[in-house]
């Protein structure tokens, strides 16, 4: 009999009050622990910040801590649910930080949706973090919000609904063509989902040499006959993309396609759509819980390769695979940002996580017990950082 994740989950949480805890790294057991520890002793290590700054990262937990900062306003599968019911979603975010990239993580859940006080917020609470986690802010705001914090912080700022979502998508990408024997210049992708999510999938693919892609929101392809409708936002991603004009709705989208990239809604994928496209195409269909196709649906018409948000089934494309790593590899290497080249370095990382030799259609991702995956995806970005300094 299937366990009832949901029951179960209220009962985990119901017995531990949350998932967290706080626990010294150093002893407290005796006067000269406690005049250590605080006062009197402690006023050293300040004074040493304040004499130089850098020694933060030396006396304090500042680089290797991160903020997990949500409004609450876009929260996978649930909406617009708000900050205070977004805090078991930033919790288990954090206690994943922990487990799979050893890096210390605290949910920041804010009673605001307002795009200047969350900045004005971040930016007043980032000296004691090393890096920004932004996560669950709807778009297009956190487009601005990434950027604008970005500029004013010296921290690398990061929306992992976009970047990290565009890496895994990538590392699949890579790995699946790879089996194909296909490169990914010669890859025709239509992308269902054009907030920031399949932006961010956009212009990661075009980073790796992809050249013809497609995106597609709730009214269909976009286009140049749907420029008087788009916001800025679609704007800047329609000169970037669909170079043939293509027109319609998702099936004319997808017609001819090799690559399906579905960060939609349920069931918008149809199995006439999949055989309309080239032949043995590969269907990434990550909506959750329900995807925009099931997979034995896209194979029974024609796909060679399919994966999925969910975890029962095979190729789990989860952000979990990047963003511990990612932020681990910054935090080492000191990083200011996570620029693009760090990016395409963990996608390829994590892609060659998977030897040549092991790939198979059910095996182009690694899971997300995998050991190899944080270290490997860590040390690819920090290299890219140390890489690019004059």
């Amino acid at each position: 009999m299937s366990m009832n994740y949901y029951e179960e989950s209220l009962r985990l949480h119901d017995l531990n009050r949350g998932k967290m805890e706080i626990v010294s790294r150093v002893p407290l057991k005796t006067k000269d622990d406690l005049s250590t520890a605080y006062t009197p002793g402690v006023a050293q290590p300040c004074l040493e910040i304040r004499d130089d700054p850098e020694n933060v990262y030396r006396y304090t937990p500042k680089g290797r801590t991160v903020a997990v900062v949500s409004d609450g306003s876009a929260v996978l599968g649930l909406g617009n649910i708000g900050g205070l019911a977004s805090i078991p979603v930033m919790e288990g975010k954090a206690i994943l930080f922990k487990a799979f990239g050893n890096v210390d993580a605290v949910p920041i859940c804010l009673d605001t949706q307002d795009t200047e006080e969350i900045i004005h917020i971040v930016r007043n609470i980032a000296p004691v973090f090393g890096g920004i986690n932004l996560e669950d802010i709807s778009a297009p705001r956190c487009f601005e919000i990434e950027r604008r914090l970005q500029e004013a912080l010296d921290i690398p700022v990061f929306h992992d609904d976009q970047h990290g979502t565009a890496v895994v998508v990538s590392a699949a990408a890579i790995n699946a063509f790879r089996l194909l024997g296909r490169p990914l210049r010669d890859v025709k992708v239509a992308i269902n989902g054009a907030g920031a999510a399949g932006t961010a999938v956009s212009r990661m693919l075009l980073a790796l040499g992809v050249r013809d892609i497609v995106v597609c929101d709730s009214k269909g392809a976009i286009s140049a006959e749907r420029l008087s409708e788009l916001s800025r936002d679609k704007i800047d991603l329609l000169e970037i993309t669909n170079k043939g004009d293509v027109r319609g709705g998702l099936a004319e989208a997808v017609r001819g396609r090799d690559l399906f990239v579905g960060v939609s809604g349920p069931r918008l994928l149809t199995e006439g759509m999949v055989a309309e496209m080239n032949e043995r195409p590969v269907i990434f269909a990550m909506s959750n819980p329900e995807p925009e196709i099931m997979p034995e649906l896209a194979k029974a018409a024609g796909a060679a390769v399919v994966g999925t948000g969910r975890s029962d089934f095979p190729n789990q494309i989860n952000n979990v695979l990047v963003f511990p790593g990612i932020f681990k590899g910054a935090l080492a290497a000191r990083a200011k940002a996570i620029t693009e080249d760090m990016k395409v370095a963990a996608a390829y990382a994590l892609a060659d996580v998977i030897r040549p030799e092991e790939l198979r259609p059910d095996y182009i991702i690694p899971g997300a017990f995998d050991g190899a995956v944080a270290g490997a995806v860590a040390g690819a970005v920090a290299r890219a950082w140390e890489e690019r300094k004059p």
